[in-house]
């Protein structure tokens, strides 16, 4: 069997898509991953042959004068999408979002190819949303998705997690004791972020002595940010372990008791994944407000505290903290809470999908 996966260029679209061609691989089945240049980038680890190259681009109504030439490099794409297509005679195809999912998914509607989209955020993105009415499925991150036309054929099956990040979840959280290490972890997304970076250490300085020296800090800070965030750190006693980016996040994901995150996809199913307590700050610029919706997953369920960048002031950081972190009890309940929401079964129920349509078609 032979399945197309056609994805965008950032982590949020392409975990997922390594996910299930890991899975389908070991199960004997052929992949193809199609995306854009800079999508090739990101592409290295899932395993697919042949990696596709297409022209796209992204249609932003914040961007009007750019939209004709955007409409012209995906019209592109559907041509070389539709060849390939015709050539290698993939017997599904799953898009997994993003505009550089858009030629494949196109091309294969209109050339008859079963389809199965999968949208990780909590409000379908604008790409699926075009498709998701002809998909023969979509299959969806959160139990709740909103922006879905009434055709969609809905299956919600979580958001499919790494090898490495299941296989860290595999541990029982233990709250700290009154006086015991509470392991803190900062991130900012795959490219970080400014506010997160800045805020938190000031906030962190604030706290009462005593609950500074329990503290073991990992946080992700950007390279402009850095300086600034070892020096807070450092004169608040603080331990503390600053970088641009963990290649092992899984592993400090195992070791947190609390994290302050942003919103995306990813991160809320892999806190959820670990059984984190947290605080959420969603990106405020996103599309649709998405990571709201993705942070009231874990909210709902008294899981996690959201804070809107307008409102993620250091008072109001170091207020939450000092409510949580000292709580052991609270730890404890919103950490089996955060797990009632986990889906560590996501990629075998998209891979059952794959199947189903295929056997079907």
């Amino acid at each position: 069997m032979k399945a197309l996966l056609a994805a965008g260029g950032t982590g949020g679209h392409m975990f997922p898509a390594q996910a299930l061609a890991e899975t389908l691989k070991a199960q004997g089945w052929d992949i193809a991953m199609m995306t854009d240049a800079r999508g090739k980038k990101h592409a290295g680890r899932i395993p697919a042959d042949p990696l596709i190259e297409v022209s796209a681009a992204t249609i932003s109504p914040r961007k009007p004068h750019k939209v004709p030439g955007g409409i012209l490099k995906l019209m592109r794409g559907v041509g070389q999408a539709k060849r390939f297509i015709k050539t290698w005679q993939p017997d599904v195809v799953i898009g997994f979002g993003g505009y550089p999912a858009f030629p494949a998914i196109r091309a294969a509607q209109r050339l008859g190819v079963p389809t199965i989209l999968h949208e990780q955020n909590a409000v379908l993105g604008r790409v699926n949303r075009v498709f998701a009415a002809k998909a023969n499925y979509v299959a969806c991150g959160f139990e709740r998705l909103l922006r879905v036309p009434e055709k969609a054929n809905i299956k919600a099956i979580g958001n499919p997690m790494r090898d490495a990040v299941l296989s860290a979840s595999m541990r029982e959280y233990e709250a700290p004791s009154q006086t015991g290490k509470i392991n803190l972890l900062i991130v900012g997304g795959s490219l970080g972020s400014s506010i997160i970076s800045t805020t938190v250490p000031k906030a962190v300085a604030k706290l009462p002595a005593e609950l500074r020296a329990r503290l073991n800090v990992v946080q992700q800070t950007r390279d402009a940010d850095m300086d600034e965030a070892q020096a807070l750190y450092l004169g608040a006693n603080v331990s503390a372990q600053c970088a641009p980016f963990f290649s092992d996040i899984q592993t400090h994901l195992a070791k947190a008791h609390f994290v302050i995150a942003r919103a995306g996809a990813s991160s809320v199913s892999e806190i959820a994944l670990m059984g984190l307590p947290s605080l959420l700050v969603p990106l405020a610029i996103a599309m649709d407000d998405h990571q709201t919706e993705n942070a009231k997953a874990l909210n709902d369920l008294k899981a996690a505290d959201i804070l809107p960048e307008t409102e993620f002031t250091p008072e109001a950081v170091e207020n939450i903290l000092l409510e949580r972190l000292c709580d052991s009890n609270y730890l404890e309940t919103a950490s089996r809470a955060a797990q009632s929401a986990a889906r560590p079964d996501a990629t075998a129920r998209l891979a059952d999908l794959v199947k189903a349509v295929v056997g079907a078609a």
